[in-house]
């Protein structure tokens, strides 16, 4: 997973807006939603993001993932990120 080149973002005090660039549409992150997009600058797995979330807020496992790929759906349907599925080539 990673940010989709068509959208810009910044950060507003913790929080991140994000402006999909092909739609002309803005979406805003909470701190906790702006975490995971900080953490989907560099192309990352679930998994990695859920581990980094679950260490910094001491959330359940299984509700952090739950959340997680409630989140990362949303991203993706507006076309904020890009899933890949890791295989090389």
């Amino acid at each position: 997973m990673a940010v989709a080149a068509d959208q810009i973002s910044c950060d507003l005090d913790g929080e991140t807006a994000i402006l999909n660039l092909k739609s002309g549409t803005y979406y805003g992150l909470d701190p906790v939603g702006a975490t995971v997009w900080s953490l989907l600058a560099t192309p990352t797995t679930v998994r990695a993001i859920a581990d980094l979330m679950i260490e910094r807020y001491e959330v359940d496992r299984a509700r952090c993932e739950r959340d997680l790929i409630e989140l990362l759906g949303k991203l993706a349907e507006r076309g904020l990120i890009e899933v890949r599925d890791g295989r090389a080539g």
